[in-house]
């Protein structure tokens, strides 16, 4: 017997007149029911609203005049036959509240005569005068062991079909397939499976990578967590060596899955807008080796009580089943200041995230900005729940120098051909965004022409802007004076001063 199977018979021995399933593997719910409907000898029905009422233990007609849910209901209400009666996509008639009420009727009349409701669908907002009648069940995620036979399946399947030999493999990718698909249903993984084999008939390192993005796209459809499964080229981010050197001393321990406890867990990247904090959030996985995800409070919030931490704890198990990983909070503060206008919501998302924070077994690394220290209440940012502060400040002259060269070298232009010490020397105060667009500007000025922008143009488009040392002195200033004892500095020699007298 199946584990899902035991539990389901345990459930509906449990005398439960209604049991709520929330999946998307329905041909699976009624190959479980149908095995226990034979093995406890319990009549069983299925219901859909094109063909009615139907028997699942084996192949009769259906009833179509039980079509409609009104009709269904009523009858069940009636009949002298006990059973389990499932009732497919019924979520759309559960708002009426004449369907509610017989739904009731039938299940409070469940010790007189045993009939078991079972609604199955996507997803199931049960009335609150149903709940204490209810009991939700969950079908078990393939363990590792069941993924790798479904591995073997279908490469057997594969061999029998194409009569074209065993599938090519080795240990080593075999295994790594098999981690990449825990976390989805058995129907997906089944899928994934087939497509890579049936591609060329070897599961390659190609293959892998491609059902990792697949995994991803199944459990994130509503565009809550982005991702970025390539994240090499994050690692040679300028400046930040602070960080850097401190995220490579715990590399090894992040990733080692033997490890249980004590591996790293998260930072805080404190530091003005456009200071490069979000540069830093990404340097983090480049330098781990991992995918990032990107968790949006934007998308997260809606307008539905309680929906709003129910994304978030969706959002969460993604990151986990996604681990290892490092999952990216930009602006965390927006999402769960307390003092908002919505503050109960922010209370129960902070609580959430808190619990999830305190509680996590799996190798994800959290990597949250924020822009106000002030906003955040002080249970997030204690020792414990994050390992370290970090201070992103404006970049120091060898980070801004650097900084020059990989947007000039981006776009086409050689550094070497630019006075980098001049264009260092005038930048003083400016963020990594700021001698992005004083680039992209030098650009744009020159495009009516056919030459190319030079030191002198760049110094022009760096001595026309203020630079944010002198737009906001007093904020940036009040910021490193709490950061300075408070946080470690996030660039080595990073500029702890006020902002420069040369700019009026």
């Amino acid at each position: 017997m199946t584990p899902d199977l035991h539990d389901l018979e345990l459930l509906l021995r449990s005398d439960t007149p209604i049991v709520l399933i929330e999946s998307l593997e329905e041909s699976r719910v009624l190959e479980l029911f149908a095995r226990l409907a034979i093995r406890i000898s319990e009549p069983s029905f299925r219901w859909t609203v094109t063909d009615g009422l139907q028997r699942i233990e084996y192949d009769t007609n259906p009833q179509r005049t039980l079509a409609e849910p009104t009709d269904v209901l009523k009858h069940m209400r009636v009949t002298p036959q006990r059973g389990i009666y499932i009732l497919l996509d019924f979520h759309p008639y559960l708002d009426d509240p004449l369907h509610v009420r017989l739904l009731k009727e039938i299940a409070l009349g469940y010790g007189e005569l045993p009939r078991t409701l079972v609604l199955v669908s996507h997803a199931i907002d049960i009335p609150p005068e149903l709940s204490h009648l209810s009991v939700r069940f969950t079908l078990r995620l393939p363990d590792r062991n069941r993924v790798l036979a479904l591995i073997h399946e279908e490469a057997k399947l594969w061999q029998e079909i194409g009569d074209s030999g065993a599938v090519r493999t080795n240990r080593t990718l075999l295994n790594q397939l098999a981690d990449n698909l825990l976390g989805i249903t058995e129907s997906d993984a089944r899928r994934l499976i087939r497509n890579a084999i049936r591609n060329d008939g070897a599961i390659t390192k190609e293959d892998v990578e491609s059902v990792k993005r697949a995994k991803y796209e199944l459990l994130s459809p509503e565009g809550i967590i982005s991702f970025e499964y390539d994240t090499r080229s994050f690692a040679d981010i300028a400046g930040l060596s602070n960080l850097k050197t401190w995220i490579d001393r715990r590399r090894d321990a992040f990733l080692d899955p033997e490890r249980q406890r004590d591996h790293p867990r998260g930072i805080l990247l404190l530091g003005v807008q456009g200071g490069g904090k979000s540069l830093a959030a990404k340097a983090v996985a480049g330098r781990l080796g991992v995918p990032l995800l990107r968790l949006d409070f934007g998308a997260l919030y809606d307008k539905y009580i309680g929906e709003t931490e129910k994304n978030l704890r969706k959002a969460l198990e993604t990151a986990d089943l996604m681990s290892p990983c490092v999952l990216w909070i930009d602006e965390i503060e927006k999402g769960i200041a307390t003092g908002s206008e919505d503050e109960g919501v922010g209370r129960r998302v902070l609580g959430t995230l808190l619990t999830w924070m305190a509680e996590r077994k799996s190798r994800v690394f959290l990597a949250a900005t924020a822009n106000d220290i002030s906003r955040l209440p002080p249970e997030l940012i204690r020792k414990g729940r994050i390992d370290e502060l970090f201070f992103v400040d404006l970049p120091p002259p060898e980070v801004r120098r650097d900084i020059f060269a990989i947007h000039l070298r981006q776009r086409g232009l050689d550094p070497d051909r630019f006075d980098l010490d001049r264009l260092t020397e005038a930048s003083e105060g400016f963020t990594g965004a700021g001698i992005e667009q004083a680039v992209v500007s030098a650009l744009y000025a020159d495009s009516t022409t056919e030459s190319t922008p030079d030191t002198e143009r760049l110094l022009d488009e760096l001595t026309s802007t203020q630079p944010l040392s002198v737009v906001m002195d007093h904020q940036l200033q009040r910021l490193r004076d709490w950061a300075k004892s408070r946080t470690v500095p996030a660039h080595a020699n990073a500029n702890t001063t006020g902002p420069s007298s040369k700019h009026p």
